[in-house]
């Protein structure tokens, strides 16, 4: 069986590393905030408005909630925006998706200053994935590459096989796992026989919203497999694209959903809270 890579201890640990370097900068009279923007009433974004919240409560980070109404219009939302981008006191901001329908949902995350975006959304922070350098990434590729980090699982020079292409997570991760020295097979919808190359995977990444996808016969005896798509359960719940079960029996290592990937992705929004106020202070290189 499986060893089962949680992402709950990865969390706790990366909160126990925020709330030591929130209390230092609060030392030195910076007090580390967060800008929420909610557009609308999305009851999963209101969801996670709240989860943010408290786990910045915990951090001691600072929380303030932006909710406009459904009706807004896009240059309202960007007029918020760039009055944000001008605050002093907040170091970071985050959208929360989806946007209302008809609203351009690119030119509203291009109003967002490269060095408060902590979702990683901006094309300036997009480019820096490509150059590996210092800007804002988004959370959930970032999570993928942290629950293997943090637990002992080597990257480099292993053939990781990444099924998915998408925007939030596919693409940004095939740049992430490069830059940790990965040698990277990339498959999505037209890709012919998946299961050629899945097997051939020392580390298997599954992005692509489709439960059961990835079964036991698509895994190589012994790989890490990390779970990144979440998908609804009739009836109430979240799964994984892994067949969990019977994937467990197979695989050298896997993560769980819920229980993985997800949940470290909210501790890495308040880590880049923390990484946009050094780039704000020109304390490492990158963003401007």
């Amino acid at each position: 069986m499986a060893t089962i890579i949680e992402g709950k201890k990865v969390a706790a640990s990366i909160r126990e590393e925020v709330k030591a370097e929130v209390a230092a900068l609060r030392e030195r009279g910076v007090r580390p905030k967060l800008a929420v923007v909610l557009v609308g009433e999305d009851p999963a974004s209101v969801l996670y408005s709240r989860s943010i919240e408290k786990s910045c409560g915990v951090a001691g980070v600072e929380f303030e909630l932006f909710a406009l109404s459904e009706k807004s219009s896009g240059e309202e939302v960007i007029g918020l925006l760039s009055r944000l981008n001008e605050e002093d006191s907040i170091h970071g901001i985050m959208i929360e998706l989806p946007l209302p329908p008809g609203m351009d949902k690119q030119k509203v995350l291009n109003a967002v200053s490269p060095l408060k975006d902590v979702d990683g959304v901006h094309p300036v922070n997009r480019g820096y994935i490509l150059s590996n350098g210092a800007g804002l990434f988004p959370t959930t590729p970032q999570s993928c590459i942290e629950i293997m980090v943090r637990n002992g699982i080597e990257i480099s020079g292993k053939h990781a096989v990444l099924v998915g292409r998408g925007e939030t997570v596919g693409k940004p991760l095939i740049f992430m796992m490069l830059n940790q020295n990965a040698t990277l097979t990339v498959c999505h919808t037209r890709t012919r026989d998946i299961s050629h190359h899945t097997r051939q995977a020392d580390i298997l990444i599954s992005a692509v919203g489709k439960a059961g996808m990835i079964t036991a016969d698509m895994v190589k005896p012994g790989a890490v497999v990390v779970d990144a798509g979440i998908n609804s359960i009739e009836g109430g719940g979240i799964c994984g694209d892994v067949d969990f079960a019977n994937v467990e029996k197979v695989a050298g290592a896997i993560s769980p959903v819920p229980g993985g990937v997800g949940s470290i992705t909210t501790s890495l929004i308040l880590k880049n809270v923390l990484k946009a106020i050094k780039l704000q202070q020109n304390e490492i290189k990158g963003g401007k």
